[in-house]
């Protein structure tokens, strides 16, 4: 593929799924309110539903009232209330139905081989008991309830909500209820309108999104060609302060070799070169060259242990050999030494078999934030924690200092140098560092995937 073909499909791929992300939110938000204007409208009908529910029974107990507050129970009164009952009805399939608590149908004008039957037991076609749950309601007190029922108009079954009181001095249940079917229609045909209502609004933006890619397209060269310019000087910049980083380490290191090893060779190379003159003089020469090898010996062992200093801080021999724990315990212990503050090191879960680049980098952040630590927080104890938890391993480093501002220190020309290496080395391992600071302290956490 051409450069000029790739930056087109760099410009045009950004914003074809800019525009797809749209039209997914689009349609979810669409599909909601649906939802939403669904359930409002399915909740404003069984309200009016339950409402006009309500008011037949209402109608049905008031037209038996005269019977049932007479205070007689034989079965000539309650006979005449069930004709009485018999004969109201409303619509096609509205009716009125009585059982005893017992489950036994009394009366049920649509369905009269059902009379006499005790129904305890009926469930509906997904095992619900349904006379039982009624009974249930009514026991309660009376109320809504929503079960399955065979519609006499079509004599299938259909969901249907029904409303019971009990008639407790004569161990009835009495109740009525409406037929749902036609409720999932309207709501159907409302699903219906408003699906293609979505469709409608998803064609629109796909033709706005082959629209704007074809002038994305056209200007895509410009356009990236301009970014590629600000990547490049973006690159340009980051190696320079590769450079520079580099150079500061070599001029560090150079300091330490001319201001340490190197006086100090030159001080052993005269001190030698004197004893040796000494050896051919006197005894008592002799001995002073004696006395002055051993003092040139204990410089040597100075001169040694600079040179394990430097190496240790160029790499730690340690990291290598015994892994990220022990060197991160042995930098709290140099740094407790060294630096005056207190270094408490913690190490939780496996931490055996990390790649060398994450123990590298890892190690630079513990150093350079313990280093910070020592020079700018001004604490009087710091914890270093590497904790792994599966896949995750996360190193803390937190102080009791003073704190500061992390953004402002971090886009500091001079300033933050050390806070944007941390950052620049977490990058390159697709790492994640954080930092939170506060009067409190500071809190240096950074993060990376490992293998298991």
């Amino acid at each position: 593929m051409k450069l000029r073909q790739k930056v087109i499909v760099l410009a045009v791929v950004p914003l074809v799924l800019a525009l797809l992300a749209i039209a997914l939110f689009v349609h979810h938000q669409s599909v909601t309110l649906a939802a939403q204007e669904r359930a409002t409208i399915q909740q404003a009908y069984l309200a009016s539903k339950e409402a006009e529910l309500r008011h037949y029974v209402a109608l049905a107990s008031h037209s038996v009232s005269h019977l049932y507050d007479s205070g007689r129970t034989d079965a000539a009164t309650q006979a005449e209330a069930l004709q009485i009952l018999s004969k109201l009805s409303y619509g096609d399939d509205g009716y009125f139905f009585v059982y005893d608590m017992a489950g036994k149908s009394l009366m049920h004008p649509r369905q009269p081989e059902l009379v006499g039957q005790n129904l305890w037991e009926m469930r509906d076609q997904q095992g619900v008991p349904t006379i039982q749950r009624l009974i249930a309601k009514a026991r309660a007190g009376g109320g809504l309830q929503t079960y399955n029922w065979v519609k006499p108009s079509t004599h299938k079954s259909a969901p249907k909500l029904g409303y019971v009181i009990p008639l407790p001095r004569w161990g009835w249940m009495m109740g009525t209820g409406i037929y749902l079917d036609d409720v999932d229609a309207a709501l159907a045909k409302i699903d219906t309108q408003q699906q293609r209502n979505i469709q409608s609004t998803m064609a629109w933006i796909a033709a706005t999104a082959i629209a704007a890619a074809l002038v994305v397209a056209v200007g895509g060269v410009a356009l990236n060609i301009s970014e590629l310019r600000v990547a490049d000087a973006k690159l340009k910049a980051l190696a320079q302060r590769v450079v520079e980083s580099q150079e500061q380490e070599r001029a560090r290191l150079s300091r330490d070799l001319h201001d340490g090893i190197s006086q100090w060779l030159v001080s052993v190379k005269l001190q030698i070169e004197a004893g040796i003159i000494r050896l051919t003089g006197t005894p008592e020469q002799r001995e002073q060259a004696r006395a002055g090898f051993e003092h040139t010996v204990e410089q040597l062992n100075g001169v040694l242990g600079e040179v394990r200093r430097i190496s240790h801080d160029l790499r730690p021999a340690i990291l290598d050999d015994l892994g990220l724990a022990a060197a991160l315990d042995h930098l709290a212990h140099e740094a407790t030494v060294s630096g005056g503050v207190p270094v408490f090191f913690e190490a939780r879960g496996s931490t055996e078999g990390l790649p060398h680049v994450a123990n590298t980098m890892l190690f630079r952040i513990a150093q350079e934030a313990l280093a910070n630590v020592e020079r700018h927080a001004g604490a009087t104890r710091a914890d270093l924690t590497l904790a792994r938890e599966g896949r995750s391993l996360m190193l803390t480093v937190a102080d009791d200092g003073q704190g500061f501002d992390p953004v402002g220190v971090a886009v500091h020309p001079k300033r933050g140098i050390g806070l944007r290496n941390m950052m620049e080395r977490m990058d390159a391992i697709g790492g994640q560092l954080s930092i939170s600071s506060s009067g409190a302290g500071t809190v240096v956490q950074a993060s990376v995937e490992v293998p298991v």
